[in-house]
């Protein structure tokens, strides 16, 4: 850990900036107030209470947020940068994007304001920090050259891999739906336990082991990308030749800035992690700070070229050691009883981290000591050093327990996930039978084997498990175990509305079929934003010849989900086989505005305007359907026969003759050329 900066008393030390040579590096504080060689008193910050009501007021607003959401049932979405992802991920804008991008905007030229001011996270940083100055801790900061990079690296993985990812498969980066309101204002939110947990470990926890804004410096993926931003900031703090070099400065930054080095070698504070709290300025006796415009850092040149070294806190050694230990502890914790989010994963691998270094010193070193942590002094271990090692030794066998745990959760989720097309399939298909063949059995079987460990081994009840039992027992033709898991799943609020469609699969095997219905309308209850449920009923009724109540679940279907195609395709075949033409063709052209690449929606709808006798609509249709699938030979022919409609009989040849050479045994295609070569032989 670093040393405590040692105070000196040298009165000459009171001169000009420009009479000083800024390569000499001075410690904190440098200046006496007297000749009775007493340190200077530093004076109280003007700006913390004015902070902490902008950041109360911050949190006034998001109760009122959340307010809202509970009064009305539907509130503007989350203005929250994590929330930007849904743009990284499906090109879709919210208003958490539009407030990030308009706030790395104004860091650009305002400089690191936002962390400093408006965010929740910072405020309980600082009010954890504040606390433990009054009892007489003062945090330290760890100053970890790789640890530092894990908020960009974490950025990187929120918001750019998904978009890197989507360039690489050929995804369109097109805005594909806005979502300025919402009903289901938490879903992106831990409950309350984790909440709480977040907020101790990223709020206490950093504070105490990693210094004040330690959960910033170490974790924050937004600070990154502010942090890049502010590098061209204009805005920013800056001094003046009344500077002396007192330190007052250094000591009240809270984000652990080296502020009277900075101004000393650049002129102004150049280091990112600055948030522009202001409180440098407010103490600052000779009222040399000011936050103005001028060069910018990314740009801007040293004073001088004699600067002295920076300050390195621990070897390369130490750094890859906090390196491996901070790597290990996030795979195993995030995630861990599918509890665990991302940010607080960070929070509690900064902490091992730290944990794992000082436990490797108090093995290596004869004296570990940090300002309010003394733990082993002259080859003595202390107290508080037992205590510590204790503690430690605990967090170790519980995260190699939880580690046994993540990679038997991790390889049952991985055949799970592979499953996918066939649970499509079974809720597309709802009452049939999954067919899997012997290899895709074992997998899942030994899936099975893995999640059943999940539930063996774990301290507590894993999210999701359940509901992934639950399939996996289906997907293997077990239904009683199958709808035990579903209940358990339904209990636990895990995938309600897929279980209850699983419940409906099994009722509708063991034949009954109203039971199959209450389970679709517990699913739509559970989730009425979501169209499998509204698909799977719809088309039971329409199967049993039921088209009126069919149509209405469509209709009731698309009304709650209007972005879906699958919904408005059936919708319009229902009403297609009612033989209501004219709302089933609205209806397939609405699927096709929804999905361009609809095939069945579009030779549908090329059928009923045939049927119409709007042959030149219905070979338009056609054709974009052959150039959708060429080698589809009865497209083809379809078409050929909307060109007979239409009276172009060799166009409608050209379309017969290339169905033939997909399919050449092709019977009706073979049909409609002789019909065709009957009716052009001259008349005798």
């Amino acid at each position: 850990m670093e040393k405590a900066d040692v105070a000196h008393s040298d009165p000459r030390a009171k001169q000009s900036m420009s009479k000083r040579s800024p390569s000499k590096r001075l410690p904190i504080p440098h200046v006496l107030a007297s000749e009775a060689h007493k340190p200077p008193k530093i004076r109280p910050s003007k700006m913390g209470k004015w902070r902490a009501l902008v950041l109360i007021l911050v949190h006034v607003l998001i109760a009122a947020h959340i307010a809202h959401w509970l009064i009305a049932g539907e509130t503007m979405t989350p203005v929250e940068p994590s929330e930007a992802m849904a743009f990284s991920r499906s090109s879709i804008v919210n208003a958490g994007l539009i407030f990030f991008a308009a706030t790395i905007l104004l860091t650009a030229f305002f400089g690191r304001f936002f962390c400093g001011w408006a965010c929740h996270v910072l405020a309980l940083q600082d009010f954890c920090r504040y606390l433990m100055l009054k009892i007489g801790v003062t945090p330290r900061p760890l100053r970890s050259r790789t640890l530092a990079w894990v908020p960009a690296l974490a950025f990187f993985y929120m918001f750019l891999w998904p978009a890197v990812y989507r360039w690489y498969v050929g995804d369109s980066f097109a805005v594909r739906a806005t979502e300025f309101t919402t009903a289901h204002f938490w879903s992106t939110f831990p409950g309350w336990i984790v909440g709480i947990l977040t907020l101790l470990i990223c709020g206490f926890a950093c504070v105490y082991f990693l210094g004040a804004k330690g959960f910033c410096t170490y974790a924050c993926p937004y600070g990154a990308i502010f942090s890049a931003a502010d590098r061209i900031a204009p805005m920013r703090i800056r001094v003046t030749d009344a500077c002396e070099q007192c330190g007052h400065c250094t000591a009240v930054c809270s984000s652990n800035v080296r502020v009277h080095e900075e101004v000393r070698d650049w002129g102004m504070v150049v280091s990112p992690g600055c948030m522009k709290c202001q409180d440098c300025i407010s103490v600052c006796p000779k009222d040399a700070l000011y936050y103005g415009v001028g060069p910018i850092p990314l740009f801007a040149k040293p004073r001088t070229e004699k600067r002295a070294p920076e300050r390195v806190a621990f070897s390369w050694r130490e750094e890859a050691l906090l390196a491996l230990a901070f790597l290990a502890c996030f795979v195993i914790v995030r995630g861990l009883y599918g509890y665990v989010p991302f940010l607080m994963a960070l929070g509690v691998s900064g902490v091992m981290a730290f944990g794992a270094l000082t436990t490797w010193r108090m093995l290596r070193e004869p004296t570990v000591e940090r300002r309010g942590l003394r733990l082993k002094r002259q080859g003595t271990w202390l107290w508080q050093g037992q205590l510590f090692m204790a503690v430690f030794a605990l967090l170790v066998v519980f995260l190699a327990h939880g580690g046994a745990v993540h990679w038997q959760s991790y390889r049952g989720e991985t055949v799970f996930e592979q499953s996918d097309p066939l649970r499509r399939l079974l809720l597309a298909n709802p009452g049939q039978p999954p067919v899997v063949d012997n290899s895709v059995r074992a997998d899942l079987d030994r899936a099975i084997e893995n999640l059943q460990r999940v539930d063996g081994w774990g301290l507590m009840p894993t999210l999701g498990n359940a509901a992934r039992l639950a399939w996996l027992y289906t997907l293997t033709g077990q239904p009683a175990l199958a709808a035990e898991q579903a209940q358990t799943a339904i209990r636990g609020d895990e995938l309600a509305s897929e279980m209850h469609q699983l419940l409906a699969h099994a009722a509708l095997l063991g034949a009954e079929q109203m039971r199959a219905f209450d389970q679709w309308e517990l699913a739509i209850s559970a989730r009425p934003d979501l169209p499998e449920a509204y698909l799977a009923s719809g088309i039971q009724r329409a199967q049993q010849g039921e088209l009126t109540l069919a149509m209405a679940n469509f209709d009731r279907g698309l009304a709650a989900v209007p972005d879906s195609a699958e919904l408005a395709y059936n919708a319009g075949l229902a009403r297609a086989m009612s033989g209501d033409a004219e709302p089933a063709v609205a209806l397939f052209e609405h699927a096709l505005t929804l999905n361009p690449r609809y095939l069945q929606a579009r030779e549908n709808l090329a059928g009923m305007l045939a049927g119409m006798g709007q042959f030149a609509r219905s070979v338009e249709q056609y054709r974009l359907a052959v150039a959708q699938s060429p080698n589809d030979a009865q497209t083809r022919v379809l078409l050929a026969r909307a060109l007979i409609g239409l009276g172009d009989r060799s166009q409608a040849r050209t379309a017969l003759q290339g169905a033939l050479r997909l399919e050449p045994a092709n019977p009706i295609a073979r049909e409609l050329i002789n019909e065709l070569d009957m009716t052009e032989l001259p008349k005798r």
